[in-house]
């Protein structure tokens, strides 16, 4: 990997780490435990178009060919998921 890639790649990391960091002081303030959330649907890019993977059995739900439409499609299949209909859609 590019040298100033891996730099981005490790500073983006660096801020998740502290932001979960700070997340869990937040929680230990108010004496709650914090909530798991977990995220069923993954957008991958590969080649041109962007996969939407469920993380729990690594199969490809879908593709889209914009950044966009792939959040938004994973969005909802994450909704679905969680038993919420949206007009329109089977």
């Amino acid at each position: 990997m590019h040298q100033l890639l891996q730099q981005r790649v490790d500073g983006v990391a660096a801020l998740r780490a502290r932001a979960s960091i700070a997340t869990a002081a937040f929680y230990a303030l108010i004496g709650k435990e914090q909530p798991v959330q977990e995220i069923r649907y993954q957008v991958v890019t590969k080649g041109n178009a962007y996969h939407i993977v469920e993380r729990s059995t690594g199969l490809t739900k879908g593709f889209r060919w914009t950044w966009k439409k792939a959040i938004n499609f994973a969005q909802v299949l994450e909704a679905r998921a969680d038993g919420i209909k949206f007009p329109g859609q089977p």
